[in-house]
């Protein structure tokens, strides 16, 4: 069956996102060991999940969206990645920038987002965020000029550069003199901009096939009209509790489904040998792992369910973080004991998940950041400046 055919099918489907993608899968798994061989980005995968809706799909209905809620996205995230962690890593850079605004535009009435997820239901347009340069301390400098700002910057880990239409972006306003910056922008980035230029960068240990390239912003003008936040340098503002809350469930759904992937090959693998007792017990310890990783990523679900993002809830969801992360990681390193020597075949498709589990480190908030931000939390110490 071909893709258009598949694509049209699903478009048609009165159906959750997950179940969707499960009538995709086998294509997008088949082009998953080429993207990752070549260090090429998933272009046709993307374009599929696109094709059927799926890049839409948290936008609210009243907007034109499919009305997915952040558990569904998480499911088909989840799904997606059992099959192809670069497709599902540098979708998930373009689901949770849509589930953010969706999220503020149903439980904060923020009407001001609603032209972007319009954007995102009818037009179809793709968003992208740099998560090495635009966490909370920001980076690049904007040049205050007359009616607005000149930004120079350089965005790393930009997952989907070479599909994406917006990158939603920040710079620090570059302070006179010596003095440190006091103010962050916020402020969307037309990725056909002639300022803005896509490297071809993105050669790394795993996620081969995500396009996370460098993006190159130089002198692009900026409209005061065009800022959508400005606010304090080097710590914490409500928005960004809410982008915490949130984004950082929605990727890491990402990881926990390589890691539940790479379970079921390393036992298909061990089955087809007779398992001695040896491998049984690695099978039991990689089991509590992975199931330590499933329990901890739920707990990241209940916690957006609150619906009251606040620096609790990124203290709760960044607990959640890094016992997906470890336990996510322990899994898959016994998976690869689990299936003894055939897991070191490509073919089998083990070291590839194993790979690709290591982005599970990078991500904020990191071991250091995250330990000081709970131990703050619990001595009653301020986090405003821990990121």
């Amino acid at each position: 069956m071909s893709t258009q055919t598949i694509t049209r099918e699903v478009e048609d489907a009165q159906a959750t996102p997950v179940e969707k993608v499960r009538l995709l899968v086998p294509e997008i798994a088949a082009r998953a060991e080429a993207a990752d061989a070549n260090d090429e980005f998933v272009a046709v995968n993307y374009a599929a999940l696109k094709q059927a809706g799926l890049a839409r799909a948290g936008v609210p209905a009243a907007l034109g969206g499919g009305d997915a809620d952040i558990r569904q996205l998480s499911a088909m995230l989840q799904e997606i990645a059992r099959h192809c962690g670069s497709t599902a890593l540098a979708f998930a850079m373009h689901t949770h920038q849509v589930a953010i605004p969706a999220w503020r535009w149903r439980h904060q009435k923020v009407t001001a987002v609603e032209p972007l997820l319009k954007r995102v239901a009818s037009d179809g347009i793709i968003l992208l965020s740099s998560g090495g340069s635009d966490w909370v301390g920001g980076a690049g400098w904007a040049a205050r000029v007359e009616g607005g700002y000149r930004i120079t910057a350089r965005k790393v880990f930009t997952s989907g550069s070479p599909i994406g239409d917006m990158l939603m972006t920040t710079a620090l306003i570059k302070p006179d003199g010596d003095s440190p910056p006091e103010t962050i922008i916020h402020f969307p980035v037309s990725m056909k901009a002639a300022e803005v230029k896509v490297l071809d960068n993105w050669r790394t240990l795993g996620m081969r096939g995500t396009g996370s390239n460098d993006v190159i912003i130089e002198g692009l003008f900026v409209p005061d009209s065009a800022v959508a936040l400005s606010r304090k340098a080097g710590e914490w503002h409500p928005l960004f509790q809410v982008i915490a809350t949130i984004a950082i469930p929605l990727i890491y759904s990402v990881y926990l489904g390589v890691a539940e992937s790479a379970r079921d090959i390393a036992l298909d693998l061990a089955r087809r040998k007779q398992p001695n007792s040896d491998t049984v017990a690695l099978a039991g310890r990689m089991e509590t792992a992975l199931r330590a990783a499933q329990l901890a990523h739920r707990w990241m679900l209940d916690v957006i369910d609150r619906n009251a993002p606040s620096a609790d809830t990124v203290n709760e969801v960044m607990i959640g973080r890094n016992l997906v992360a470890e336990n996510a990681i322990a899994a898959v390193t016994l998976a690869m004991e689990v299936a003894g020597g055939a897991g070191f075949y490509r073919s089998n498709g083990l070291e590839r998940r194993f790979r690709d589990i290591q982005g599970a480190r990078y991500h904020p908030l990191q071991p250091g950041p995250q330990s000081r931000f709970a131990g703050a939390t619990a001595l009653g110490l301020p986090t405003a400046g821990i990121y």
